[in-house]
């Protein structure tokens, strides 16, 4: 018979770790007595980080004592308490493999729904001063789970646990919980947990993203598909051969090898990593697109002056011909795919740079498909490449091209110079007689990204059909949670400079020398404000039985088991020599 043990509950607090202040709810302690419980959380609990925990599908935490003597087991450790992995309720039965998504508990004269597992995060290994206790709850998949409250009520340690109600499809939280974080993610397995109405909104949403993109492998919700591994890791020596003005605000750097070896041939579509800067100043690291079809002799490199931007006003203003910079390899996975079918290329100002690639790479080979062409741009002094790409499509035998300005000058000609006064948006695709069939590859800030791919999926496009490439850094994206609002602006961590390697955040502009006091480069990122887009692909890394952080990483040094590319998971172990993490 499943039995509550105890009550525990906590206000959030700042505490103290490895220099800085960390607010967090995850100390929780056992109350005497019986305890209302509400809709958000229990009376006398709070959440610090109410984007991961809280909320009415996460009010309260269920442990189980089961679990707290395995862990005493494995760990060693004589010392746990209820309460200790941050649990509303410690419970006797209720096991992750029995207890199913959608279950309905009546405890004393509330009633509860089983709507989640736990999405652990590191503050549990603060409590537990366990750095790794994160990941060791999903590797030995036992993450617990949260209720909804369907029912307000009294409980109180001793009373008696009671089902109610089965969940549809009969889901138990440890086969929720292994089929968002261990492949193969398979699609029978997603429709049916789908069917759960009770599932979390956040979960649902990363099921929904793997169904979608019916990745064989990898999660795919919460990351994009491995493209294949760089050519080479870290960087190499690049001279800028060539310097063009594209705009008053787009300039092109075209880049040879600088060491006498040859450089490798890109995927139309993949980006690069490139470390510049002034003598004798701290180097800036961005991600740029390639912007024409790259082969091993030379890359091209088209970046706006945005205001303010530090890196792009360098290399506007400063970076000449002649001068060296360090190049990573070619690497993402946002690439032209290698079939017949219709091709249809959208972006939105410099977000034109991986599709302008695309249609290099089409055009070099008179492709015989159906090409689309779409763009938006403010009007023709700021539409880069307008002439490049007319000259691209004439090779095309089957092309179609629309572009729209936003504010077009006097002097711009209707039909000539573009067709439509307005923007790029989901309102014109619906006018557009584009096919249904065609793979769509859109690049452009985020509005423009979000509009365009409702659009077409409101249009029945298949949604492994859409590809996407956002430009600037993505929104912080936590498994089965829903999107946080917070605002963050990157910055260096507060203290001294560590001595050990060069960790680089390529979208945030940051170099920062890693330093012995965190336990991790996921702890790195957030003590930095970065957001961060982070989970476990296999569970943990088997070299150190960390988590693993999701993102665009650019590069990752051995011995780590994932593979390195554009779009894959990095180990949340301390970095064995440089870093760069498109982030």
């Amino acid at each position: 018979m499943a039995r509550l043990l105890s009550v525990n509950v906590g206000l959030p607090r700042d505490v103290a770790w490895q220099g800085r202040t960390v607010h967090t709810g995850i100390w929780k302690a056992p109350i005497e007595g019986r305890r209302r419980v509400r809709q958000l959380n229990i009376d006398g609990d709070g959440q610090g980080d109410t984007a991961g925990h809280g909320g009415e599908q996460r009010a309260v935490y269920v442990y189980q004592d089961a679990s707290y003597r395995y862990w005493q087991g494995h760990m060693g450790r004589s010392n746990l308490v209820p309460g200790q992995f941050g649990e509303n309720f410690t419970v006797e039965g209720l096991a992750d493999t029995d207890v199913c998504i959608g279950d309905r508990y009546r405890i004393g004269s509330a009633l509860f729904e089983v709507t989640q597992p736990r999405v652990t995060c590191y503050r549990l290994g603060i409590r537990m001063q366990e750095p790794d206790m994160a990941a060791l709850l999903v590797k030995h998949g036992r993450p617990g789970f949260y209720f909804r409250v369907i029912e307000e009520g009294d409980v109180g340690a001793g009373d008696e646990i009671i089902q109610v109600a089965r969940g549809p499809e009969s889901m138990s939280v440890a086969e929720i919980n292994a089929l968002l974080y261990l492949p193969p993610h398979p699609r029978d397995g997603l429709e049916r947990a789908l069917r759960i109405p009770a599932l979390s909104r956040g979960w649902r949403h990363s099921f929904e993203a793997l169904l979608g993109q019916n990745a064989p492998a990898g999660n795919a919700g919460l990351g994009p598909a491995a493209g294949p591994p760089p050519a080479w890791r870290g960087f190499r020596p690049f001279r800028v051969e060539r310097k063009i003005v594209e705009t008053n605000d787009v300039t092109s750097l075209v880049l040879e090898p600088a060491d006498g070896h040859a450089g490798a041939a890109a995927l139309p579509g993949q980006f690069v990593i490139i470390r510049f800067g002034p003598p004798d100043t701290a180097a800036m690291t961005r991600s740029y697109s390639l912007s024409s079809r790259a082969d091993a002799a030379s890359y091209r490199l088209s970046i706006k002056r945005e205001p303010h931007g530090i890196a792009s006003t360098y290399v506007a203003d400063q970076l000449r011909p002649g001068d060296v910079v360090q190049l990573g390899a070619p690497r993402g996975s946002f690439t032209l795919r290698q079939d017949t079918q219709p091709v249809v290329l959208l972006s939105a100002g410099i977000g034109v740079t991986p599709v302008l690639a695309m249609l290099h790479a089409l055009a070099a080979e008179a492709s015989q498909q159906d090409v689309w062409w779409l763009h938006g741009a403010r009007n023709r002094r700021e539409h880069a490449f307008a002439v490049e790409v007319r000259e691209l499509l004439t090779r095309l035998p089957h092309h179609h091209s629309h572009v729209c300005y936003s504010r077009p000058d006097p002097g711009d000609r209707l039909e000539i110079d573009f067709d439509r006064v307005g923007h790029l948006d989901a309102a014109l695709l619906r006018q557009l007689d584009l096919p249904g069939d065609a793979d769509f590859y859109l690049c452009g800030p985020g509005p423009f990204m979000s509009d365009l791919t409702s659009g077409l999926r409101a249009s029945g496009v298949a949604p492994d059909r859409i590809h996407t490439e956002l430009f600037g850094a993505g929104p912080s994206l936590t498994p089965g949670i829903a999107t946080s609002t917070k605002k963050m602006s990157p910055h260096r961590p507060a203290g001294a400079a560590g001595p050990g390697p060069m960790v680089s955040f390529a979208r945030s502009g940051l170099n920062v020398r890693w330093a012995p006091s965190y336990a991790s480069l996921l702890e790195l990122a957030e003590a930095c404000d970065i957001p961060v887009r982070w989970s476990c692909r296999t569970g943990v890394c088997h070299n150190c039985e960390s988590g693993l952080i999701a993102g665009d990483v650019s590069y990752q040094p051995d011995p780590l088991d994932a593979p390195a590319d554009g779009n894959v998971l990095i180990c949340c172990a301390r970095p064995h020599s440089d870093i760069v993490i498109d982030l």
